[in-house]
């Protein structure tokens, strides 16, 4: 198949993304089909998940995160925080532990020798086998099960020193022994994953391209490049895995070659229509490309920063981004600030008075809407 035509690019996305149709199932599930969660600003992973199905609300996402635990908070693709399903973790954690490493290392007298980072990551698996820690009592455990050398304070961090063997930290996680715990009060804490999701050892490149094809479901039509930026890897890598992982086929997508699943060429007979809220870090606009027919006009540079999704909350109609906005809590009352790139027709308006109402239930707050400009600026 060739010359695959944009809208019905769009509305296959947004019916795999349950942004057409709401989801059936659970909050997994729809955490699933997105290829995880952004959680760096968990309140809005929340509501991503939940405006994904028909009436879910926040606590039905922290009920799959924190007691049915079917949801996992960890590091994910970028090296930042998402919500990944359970019983993938194994996978998840196989396919970026692959990845190159990026950014520059610690200073030579911070370092730990391969022996040390066995033996500290032998250690937070360990103390977080028994249950939740915050980092204080994490650290605790950690010095007195290596020694006095791993709580060196040395690691340059937010005007202080942290101890030595917070460096390995990303690594336990990829080793499957860390991931975020339930707060306690307003402290973090971490828990092991494999109390409750089984960790299976197995080939990191195969997992990776197992990735690859689940990211190119819900995102395909895609470039090696687009893919690259989604982990972060440098693209010579990432074109690498493509030509490595079995079962894709070329498209044509606005003269430009992508790539898709082999046979997974259905597209909706219909364009998508209606309005959509999607909050900070969105997985639909931090995933989708390219980026000039997702944002396209002023949405390039009103909801992008700096070319990079996810830092503004977007208006989507018919599924590309057509403005901005901001929710500001008191209480139990919701100020909802929408800021339009385009006039929008009586059917839209009423649509997107139904999207705030719908927001207003996730959070459990009674929502007011305000359409004018969004003063507050990029989430950093």
């Amino acid at each position: 198949m060739s010359g695959l035509a944009w809208e019905a690019i769009v509305a296959r996305r947004m019916r795999r993304h349950y942004l057409d149709v709401p989801a059936a199932g659970s909050p997994t599930d729809v955490v699933r089909a997105m290829s995880g969660a952004h959680a760096q600003v968990l309140s809005a992973a929340e509501i991503s998940v939940a405006l994904r199905m028909e009436k879910a609300t926040r606590a039905d996402v922290q009920r799959a995160l924190w007691e049915d635990r079917t949801l996992v908070k960890t590091f994910g693709p970028r090296g930042t925080v998402h919500l990944l399903p359970a019983d993938e973790l194994s996978l998840w954690m196989r396919a970026l532990s692959v990845l190159p490493r990026s950014g520059g290392q610690a200073a030579p007298a911070a370092r730990m020798t391969s022996d040390q980072l066995a033996e500290v990551i032998e250690a937070i698996g360990s103390a977080l086998s028994a249950g939740d820690l915050t980092m204080e009592e994490l650290s605790e455990q950690v010095i007195a099960r290596t020694g006095s050398w791993a709580g060196d304070l040395v690691m340059p961090a937010f005007q202080e020193f942290w101890p030595r063997w917070r460096q390995a930290i990303p690594a336990a996680s990829k080793a499957g022994v860390l991931c975020y715990g339930p707060n306690r009060g307003r402290k973090t804490t971490y828990s092991n994953p494999q109390r409750f999701a089984p960790f299976a050892p197995g080939n990191g490149e195969e997992a990776l391209s197992e990735v690859l094809r689940r990211f190119l479901h819900t995102y395909g039509p895609a470039t090696p490049q687009q893919f690259a930026k989604w982990l972060s890897a440098p693209p010579g890598f990432v074109a690498k895995v493509f030509a490595t992982t079995a079962g894709l086929e070329q498209v044509e997508v606005n003269g430009t070659t992508a790539w898709l699943k082999a046979g997974d060429t259905e597209l909706p007979p219909e364009p998508v229509r209606g309005v959509r809220l999607l909050p900070y870090f969105d997985a639909y606009g931090v995933g989708s490309h390219p980026r000039e027919l997702v944002f396209p006009g002023e949405a390039y540079t009103r909801a992008l920063a700096g070319g990079q999704a996810g830092n503004y909350p977007v208006l989507l109609v018919d599924g590309i981004v057509a403005g901005v906005w901001h929710q500001k809590r008191s209480g139990r009352r919701l100020q909802v600030t929408v800021e339009t790139l385009r006039p929008l027709k009586p059917a839209q308006l009423r649509s997107l008075d139904e999207q705030v109402e719908r927001l207003g239930e996730i959070v459990g707050a009674t929502p007011e809407l305000t359409l004018g400009k969004v003063t507050v600026g990029p989430h950093a």
